[in-house]
Protein backbone atom coordinates (compact mmCIF):
# COMPACT_ATOMS: atom_id res chain seq x y z
CA UNK A 1 0.00 0.00 0.00
CA UNK A 2 0.83 3.47 -0.52
CA UNK A 3 0.59 6.22 1.14
CA UNK A 4 0.58 10.05 0.73
CA UNK A 5 1.17 11.87 4.13
CA UNK A 6 0.61 15.31 4.98
CA UNK A 7 -0.69 16.94 7.71
CA UNK A 8 -0.49 21.42 9.32
CA UNK A 9 -2.24 23.01 6.19
CA UNK A 10 -3.21 25.80 8.53
CA UNK A 11 -5.41 27.29 5.73
CA UNK A 12 -6.14 30.67 6.72
CA UNK A 13 -2.94 31.27 8.51
CA UNK A 14 -1.45 35.31 7.80
CA UNK A 15 1.74 36.33 8.82
CA UNK A 16 1.58 39.71 10.73
CA UNK A 17 -1.32 40.54 8.88
CA UNK A 18 0.13 39.78 5.44
CA UNK A 19 -2.32 37.47 3.55
CA UNK A 20 -0.98 33.83 2.53
CA UNK A 21 -3.64 32.83 0.04
CA UNK A 22 -1.64 32.48 -3.18
CA UNK A 23 0.91 30.44 -1.07
CA UNK A 24 -1.49 28.16 0.13
CA UNK A 25 -3.04 27.28 -2.89
CA UNK A 26 0.09 27.22 -4.57
CA UNK A 27 0.46 24.31 -1.88
CA UNK A 28 -2.53 22.60 -3.20
CA UNK A 29 -1.84 22.53 -6.91
CA UNK A 30 1.58 21.36 -5.84
CA UNK A 31 -0.28 18.18 -3.85
CA UNK A 32 -2.25 17.66 -6.71
CA UNK A 33 0.78 17.15 -8.95
CA UNK A 34 2.49 15.04 -6.82
CA UNK A 35 -0.77 12.67 -6.49
CA UNK A 36 -0.58 12.58 -10.24
CA UNK A 37 3.46 11.49 -10.58
CA UNK A 38 3.50 9.25 -7.28
CA UNK A 39 -0.61 7.38 -7.50
CA UNK A 40 -1.01 6.54 -4.03
CA UNK A 41 -3.51 4.26 -2.46
CA UNK A 42 -4.57 6.78 -0.07
CA UNK A 43 -4.01 10.55 1.23
CA UNK A 44 -3.62 10.88 4.70
CA UNK A 45 -4.44 14.22 6.22
CA UNK A 46 -3.36 14.00 9.83
CA UNK A 47 -5.02 17.14 10.95
CA UNK A 48 -4.91 20.99 11.55
CA UNK A 49 -6.60 21.23 8.15
CA UNK A 50 -7.57 24.98 8.90
CA UNK A 51 -5.58 27.68 11.27
CA UNK A 52 -8.46 28.91 12.77
CA UNK A 53 -11.70 27.19 14.29
CA UNK A 54 -13.53 29.61 12.29
CA UNK A 55 -11.95 29.37 9.13
CA UNK A 56 -13.44 32.43 6.28
CA UNK A 57 -15.61 31.41 3.78
CA UNK A 58 -12.85 32.08 0.92
CA UNK A 59 -11.12 29.65 2.91
CA UNK A 60 -13.37 26.98 2.91
CA UNK A 61 -13.73 27.69 -0.34
CA UNK A 62 -10.55 27.38 -1.10
CA UNK A 63 -10.29 23.84 0.55
CA UNK A 64 -13.28 22.83 -1.13
CA UNK A 65 -11.83 23.49 -4.59
CA UNK A 66 -8.55 22.41 -3.81
CA UNK A 67 -9.83 19.00 -2.67
CA UNK A 68 -12.31 18.43 -5.45
CA UNK A 69 -8.89 19.14 -8.05
CA UNK A 70 -6.84 16.88 -5.95
CA UNK A 71 -9.92 14.03 -6.66
CA UNK A 72 -10.32 14.72 -10.45
CA UNK A 73 -6.53 14.87 -10.70
CA UNK A 74 -6.17 11.15 -8.83
CA UNK A 75 -9.79 9.96 -8.89
CA UNK A 76 -8.76 6.27 -7.65
CA UNK A 77 -6.79 7.61 -5.10
CA UNK A 78 -9.13 7.57 -1.52
CA UNK A 79 -8.81 10.62 0.85
CA UNK A 80 -8.80 10.37 4.86
CA UNK A 81 -9.28 13.79 6.55
CA UNK A 82 -9.26 13.88 10.68
CA UNK A 83 -9.37 17.12 12.65
CA UNK A 84 -6.73 18.88 14.49
CA UNK A 85 -6.49 20.74 17.91
CA UNK A 86 -7.11 23.96 15.29
CA UNK A 87 -10.03 23.05 13.82
CA UNK A 88 -13.87 22.65 14.61
CA UNK A 89 -14.27 18.80 14.46
CA UNK A 90 -18.21 19.77 13.84
CA UNK A 91 -17.62 22.22 10.81
CA UNK A 92 -14.93 19.94 9.35
CA UNK A 93 -17.52 16.65 9.73
CA UNK A 94 -20.70 18.77 8.71
CA UNK A 95 -19.94 17.78 4.92
CA UNK A 96 -18.52 14.24 5.82
CA UNK A 97 -21.43 12.56 4.29
CA UNK A 98 -21.43 15.09 0.60
CA UNK A 99 -17.55 13.97 1.21
CA UNK A 100 -17.74 10.47 0.49
CA UNK A 101 -19.11 10.63 -3.15
CA UNK A 102 -15.58 11.87 -3.99
CA UNK A 103 -13.83 9.25 -2.15
CA UNK A 104 -12.75 11.60 0.58
CA UNK A 105 -13.54 10.17 4.63
CA UNK A 106 -13.75 12.93 7.30
CA UNK A 107 -13.51 11.82 10.98
CA UNK A 108 -13.38 14.90 13.58
CA UNK A 109 -14.78 13.25 16.56
CA UNK A 110 -15.73 10.26 17.92
CA UNK A 111 -18.64 8.92 17.85
CA UNK A 112 -21.22 7.45 20.28
CA UNK A 113 -24.13 4.98 19.32
CA UNK A 114 -26.39 4.11 22.33
CA UNK A 115 -23.73 4.99 24.82
CA UNK A 116 -21.01 2.99 23.35
CA UNK A 117 -18.09 4.46 20.90
CA UNK A 118 -18.80 3.94 17.73
CA UNK A 119 -15.43 2.26 16.65
CA UNK A 120 -16.49 1.69 13.13
CA UNK A 121 -16.37 5.40 11.95
CA UNK A 122 -12.34 5.05 12.30
CA UNK A 123 -11.98 1.88 10.65
CA UNK A 124 -10.99 2.31 6.58
CA UNK A 125 -10.49 -0.15 4.30
CA UNK A 126 -8.31 0.81 1.08
CA UNK A 127 -9.06 -0.96 -2.18
CA UNK A 128 -7.59 -0.19 -5.54
CA UNK A 129 -9.37 0.86 -8.45
CA UNK A 130 -10.01 -3.31 -9.30
CA UNK A 131 -11.75 -3.14 -5.87
CA UNK A 132 -8.85 -5.45 -4.42
CA UNK A 133 -7.75 -4.78 -0.71
CA UNK A 134 -4.56 -2.78 0.16
CA UNK A 135 -5.14 -2.56 3.75
CA UNK A 136 -6.72 -0.60 6.55
CA UNK A 137 -6.20 2.94 7.92
CA UNK A 138 -7.14 3.88 11.69
CA UNK A 139 -8.41 7.49 11.22
CA UNK A 140 -8.13 9.37 14.86
CA UNK A 141 -8.67 12.86 15.12
CA UNK A 142 -7.30 15.40 17.66
CA UNK A 143 -8.53 14.31 21.53
CA UNK A 144 -7.00 15.94 24.77
CA UNK A 145 -4.99 13.21 26.74
CA UNK A 146 -7.56 13.99 29.34
CA UNK A 147 -10.86 13.18 27.09
CA UNK A 148 -10.24 9.99 25.44
CA UNK A 149 -13.77 8.18 25.63
CA UNK A 150 -14.04 5.46 28.39
CA UNK A 151 -14.81 1.94 26.74
CA UNK A 152 -15.93 1.11 29.81
CA UNK A 153 -16.51 1.34 33.19
CA UNK A 154 -13.57 -0.10 34.97
CA UNK A 155 -10.29 2.04 32.51
CA UNK A 156 -8.82 4.49 35.46
CA UNK A 157 -8.55 7.87 32.86
CA UNK A 158 -5.03 7.66 32.82
CA UNK A 159 -5.16 4.88 30.93
CA UNK A 160 -7.95 5.26 28.54
CA UNK A 161 -5.95 7.05 25.52
CA UNK A 162 -3.72 3.49 25.53
CA UNK A 163 -6.84 1.50 25.38
CA UNK A 164 -8.60 3.14 22.97
CA UNK A 165 -6.05 3.03 20.50
CA UNK A 166 -5.50 -0.24 21.45
CA UNK A 167 -9.34 -1.63 20.88
CA UNK A 168 -8.85 -0.15 17.63
CA UNK A 169 -5.67 -1.84 16.67
CA UNK A 170 -7.24 -5.10 17.88
CA UNK A 171 -10.64 -4.79 16.05
CA UNK A 172 -8.92 -3.83 13.06
CA UNK A 173 -6.31 -6.58 12.90
CA UNK A 174 -9.66 -9.43 13.35
CA UNK A 175 -10.84 -8.36 10.38
CA UNK A 176 -7.44 -7.99 8.33
CA UNK A 177 -7.07 -11.95 7.80
CA UNK A 178 -4.88 -11.15 5.12
CA UNK A 179 -2.29 -9.47 6.83
CA UNK A 180 -2.57 -6.33 4.86
CA UNK A 181 -0.64 -3.10 5.84
CA UNK A 182 -2.78 -1.12 9.07
CA UNK A 183 -1.89 2.89 9.04
CA UNK A 184 -2.86 4.83 12.26
CA UNK A 185 -3.31 8.21 12.04
CA UNK A 186 -2.80 10.81 14.89
CA UNK A 187 -2.35 14.28 15.44
CA UNK A 188 -1.13 15.06 18.91
CA UNK A 189 2.78 14.87 21.00
CA UNK A 190 4.32 12.10 21.21
CA UNK A 191 7.24 12.37 24.35
CA UNK A 192 11.23 12.99 23.13
CA UNK A 193 9.77 14.57 19.63
CA UNK A 194 11.55 17.32 18.45
CA UNK A 195 9.77 20.73 18.63
CA UNK A 196 12.08 22.89 16.82
CA UNK A 197 10.02 26.03 15.62
CA UNK A 198 6.82 25.49 17.01
CA UNK A 199 4.97 28.47 18.25
CA UNK A 200 2.76 26.53 21.20
CA UNK A 201 6.14 24.99 22.54
CA UNK A 202 6.11 27.96 24.83
CA UNK A 203 3.86 26.53 27.87
CA UNK A 204 4.70 23.24 26.74
CA UNK A 205 2.11 21.01 24.98
CA UNK A 206 0.75 18.05 26.26
CA UNK A 207 2.26 14.67 25.58
CA UNK A 208 1.87 10.95 25.35
CA UNK A 209 4.38 8.10 25.19
CA UNK A 210 4.74 6.57 21.82
CA UNK A 211 3.64 2.96 23.78
CA UNK A 212 -0.09 4.27 24.74
CA UNK A 213 -0.50 4.64 20.91
CA UNK A 214 -0.94 1.03 21.26
CA UNK A 215 0.35 -1.95 19.22
CA UNK A 216 -0.04 -3.37 15.94
CA UNK A 217 -0.02 -0.53 12.97
CA UNK A 218 2.63 -0.73 10.50
CA UNK A 219 3.26 3.38 10.32
CA UNK A 220 1.95 5.71 12.48
CA UNK A 221 0.51 8.72 10.39
CA UNK A 222 1.39 11.42 12.97
CA UNK A 223 0.26 15.34 12.95
CA UNK A 224 0.55 18.74 15.12
CA UNK A 225 4.38 18.76 15.53
CA UNK A 226 5.55 20.82 12.78
CA UNK A 227 9.24 19.74 12.18
CA UNK A 228 9.37 16.48 9.92
CA UNK A 229 10.74 13.93 11.61
CA UNK A 230 10.75 9.98 12.41
CA UNK A 231 10.41 9.01 15.79
CA UNK A 232 12.51 8.01 18.01
CA UNK A 233 12.14 4.29 19.65
CA UNK A 234 9.69 3.03 16.54
CA UNK A 235 11.77 1.39 14.11
CA UNK A 236 10.75 4.13 11.45
CA UNK A 237 7.03 3.30 12.04
CA UNK A 238 5.99 6.52 13.40
CA UNK A 239 6.00 9.97 11.53
CA UNK A 240 5.41 13.96 11.56
CA UNK A 241 5.25 14.75 7.89
CA UNK A 242 5.57 17.78 9.47
CA UNK A 243 4.16 21.49 8.04
CA UNK A 244 4.10 21.79 4.21
CA UNK A 245 4.25 25.94 4.09
CA UNK A 246 6.05 27.33 7.36
CA UNK A 247 3.98 29.00 9.67
CA UNK A 248 6.66 31.04 11.68
CA UNK A 249 9.97 32.41 10.78
CA UNK A 250 11.78 29.83 13.36
CA UNK A 251 10.67 26.92 11.07
CA UNK A 252 13.51 26.97 9.36
CA UNK A 253 13.65 23.40 7.95
CA UNK A 254 13.08 22.16 4.67
CA UNK A 255 9.00 21.57 4.35
CA UNK A 256 7.61 18.81 2.63
CA UNK A 257 4.98 15.44 2.32
CA UNK A 258 6.04 12.01 2.71
CA UNK A 259 5.30 9.17 0.52
CA UNK A 260 5.40 5.43 2.46
CA UNK A 261 5.03 2.63 0.51
CA UNK A 262 4.46 -0.76 3.45
CA UNK A 263 4.88 -4.48 1.47
CA UNK A 264 3.07 -6.15 4.43
CA UNK A 265 4.37 -5.65 7.67
CA UNK A 266 8.19 -5.17 6.36
CA UNK A 267 9.60 -1.47 7.40
CA UNK A 268 8.35 0.87 6.06
CA UNK A 269 10.13 2.89 2.87
CA UNK A 270 10.06 6.86 3.56
CA UNK A 271 10.92 9.03 1.39
CA UNK A 272 10.13 13.19 0.87
CA UNK A 273 9.05 15.57 -1.61
CA UNK A 274 9.61 18.67 -1.06
CA UNK A 275 7.01 21.86 -1.34
CA UNK A 276 7.99 24.78 -2.87
CA UNK A 277 6.76 27.97 -1.18
CA UNK A 278 6.73 31.01 -3.79
CA UNK A 279 7.47 33.67 -0.76
CA UNK A 280 9.97 32.38 1.50
CA UNK A 281 10.24 33.42 5.33
CA UNK A 282 14.03 35.11 5.14
CA UNK A 283 15.73 36.40 8.37
CA UNK A 284 18.64 39.21 7.33
CA UNK A 285 21.06 38.52 8.52
CA UNK A 286 21.52 35.10 9.56
CA UNK A 287 23.37 36.22 12.64
CA UNK A 288 22.38 39.47 14.85
CA UNK A 289 24.16 42.59 13.82
CA UNK A 290 24.03 46.57 14.62
CA UNK A 291 20.53 48.01 13.70
CA UNK A 292 23.02 50.53 11.32
CA UNK A 293 24.90 46.87 9.24
CA UNK A 294 21.37 45.69 9.09
CA UNK A 295 19.55 48.71 7.23
CA UNK A 296 22.65 48.83 5.45
CA UNK A 297 21.75 45.13 4.00
CA UNK A 298 17.76 45.65 3.77
CA UNK A 299 19.04 48.95 1.29
CA UNK A 300 20.76 46.76 -0.56
CA UNK A 301 18.46 44.11 -0.71
CA UNK A 302 17.26 43.36 -4.54
CA UNK A 303 14.16 45.15 -4.81
CA UNK A 304 12.29 41.80 -7.22
CA UNK A 305 12.54 39.14 -4.38
CA UNK A 306 9.40 38.42 -3.02
CA UNK A 307 10.29 37.39 0.67
CA UNK A 308 8.74 37.69 4.16
CA UNK A 309 11.50 39.51 6.09
CA UNK A 310 12.24 39.48 9.81
CA UNK A 311 15.43 41.54 10.76
CA UNK A 312 17.69 40.19 13.03
CA UNK A 313 19.38 43.03 15.07
CA UNK A 314 22.07 43.21 17.95
CA UNK A 315 21.29 45.71 20.63
CA UNK A 316 23.93 47.35 22.24
CA UNK A 317 21.42 48.93 24.68
CA UNK A 318 18.34 47.61 26.28
CA UNK A 319 16.00 49.11 23.65
CA UNK A 320 15.65 49.97 19.36
CA UNK A 321 16.09 53.63 18.64
CA UNK A 322 12.91 55.54 18.10
CA UNK A 323 12.79 55.47 14.57
CA UNK A 324 14.10 52.23 13.98
CA UNK A 325 10.45 51.02 12.61
CA UNK A 326 9.65 54.30 10.43
CA UNK A 327 13.92 54.00 9.05
CA UNK A 328 12.64 50.22 7.50
CA UNK A 329 10.01 50.98 5.97
CA UNK A 330 11.74 53.69 4.01
CA UNK A 331 14.09 51.52 3.31
CA UNK A 332 11.67 48.85 2.00
CA UNK A 333 9.92 51.44 -0.45
CA UNK A 334 9.67 49.98 -3.58
CA UNK A 335 10.87 46.36 -2.95
CA UNK A 336 8.70 43.60 -3.56
CA UNK A 337 9.49 42.06 0.28
CA UNK A 338 7.34 41.65 2.87
CA UNK A 339 8.58 43.24 5.87
CA UNK A 340 7.49 41.60 9.34
CA UNK A 341 9.08 42.52 12.58
CA UNK A 342 12.70 43.17 14.53
CA UNK A 343 13.94 40.26 16.08
CA UNK A 344 16.24 42.10 18.67
CA UNK A 345 19.31 40.30 20.22
CA UNK A 346 20.67 42.13 23.20
CA UNK A 347 24.42 42.28 22.95
CA UNK A 348 25.49 41.22 26.16
CA UNK A 349 24.11 37.67 25.24
CA UNK A 350 26.60 37.29 22.84
CA UNK A 351 29.35 36.99 25.18
CA UNK A 352 29.85 33.51 26.49
CA UNK A 353 32.15 35.39 29.77
CA UNK A 354 28.59 37.13 31.08
CA UNK A 355 27.04 33.72 31.44
CA UNK A 356 27.90 32.23 34.86
CA UNK A 357 27.98 28.00 34.90
CA UNK A 358 26.89 26.83 38.10
CA UNK A 359 27.05 23.18 39.28
CA UNK A 360 24.54 21.14 40.37
CA UNK A 361 25.24 21.92 43.95
CA UNK A 362 25.52 25.25 43.46
CA UNK A 363 22.53 24.97 41.77
CA UNK A 364 20.78 22.67 44.89
CA UNK A 365 21.65 25.52 47.31
CA UNK A 366 20.01 28.31 45.16
CA UNK A 367 15.98 28.96 45.87
CA UNK A 368 13.78 28.96 42.95
CA UNK A 369 13.16 33.20 42.80
CA UNK A 370 17.16 33.34 42.77
CA UNK A 371 17.08 30.70 39.49
CA UNK A 372 14.41 32.82 38.24
CA UNK A 373 16.16 35.94 38.49
CA UNK A 374 19.23 33.87 37.02
CA UNK A 375 17.49 32.83 34.47
CA UNK A 376 15.98 36.41 33.32
CA UNK A 377 19.29 38.19 33.52
CA UNK A 378 20.71 35.66 30.73
CA UNK A 379 17.83 35.94 28.88
CA UNK A 380 16.75 39.64 28.88
CA UNK A 381 19.92 40.86 29.85
CA UNK A 382 18.86 42.83 32.66
CA UNK A 383 18.39 42.29 36.20
CA UNK A 384 14.00 41.03 36.99
CA UNK A 385 12.31 44.17 38.62
CA UNK A 386 11.01 44.14 42.09
CA UNK A 387 7.55 43.68 40.98
CA UNK A 388 7.72 41.14 38.44
CA UNK A 389 10.34 39.96 41.93
CA UNK A 390 6.87 39.95 44.10
CA UNK A 391 4.73 37.71 41.63
CA UNK A 392 7.02 35.16 41.12
CA UNK A 393 7.34 35.10 45.16
CA UNK A 394 3.84 35.16 45.37
CA UNK A 395 3.26 32.19 42.84
CA UNK A 396 6.01 30.23 44.53
CA UNK A 397 4.04 30.89 47.91
CA UNK A 398 0.72 29.63 46.17
CA UNK A 399 2.87 26.55 45.04
CA UNK A 400 3.72 25.64 48.26
CA UNK A 401 0.51 25.82 50.11
CA UNK A 402 -1.13 23.69 47.61
CA UNK A 403 1.73 21.28 47.68
CA UNK A 404 2.97 20.97 51.22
Amino acid sequence: MKILHTSDWHLGHSLYNYDRTAEQQAFLEQLARIAVTEEPDVLVVSGDIYHYSTPSAATQKMYTEGMLHIHRACPEMRMIVTAGNHDSSSKLEIDSSLWKHFGVNVVGSIERCQEKVNLEKHILEIKDKEGNRKGYVIAVPHIYPQNFPALDADTPREERASRFFQTLLDETRKRNTEGLPIVLMAHLTIEGSDRTGHSESIGGIESIGLCELGEGYDYLALGHIHCPQEVKGSNRRARYCGTPLPVSFDETYPHSVSIIELDGHEEPQIRTVKIENPIPLVTLPREPKPFEEVLKELEEYPADKQVYLRLNVLLDGNYLAPDCHERVLNATKGKACKYCYIKSTREKLTAETDKKHLSIQEIQAKSPLDIAKLYYRETEGEEMDEELCELMSEVLRQVKNNHP
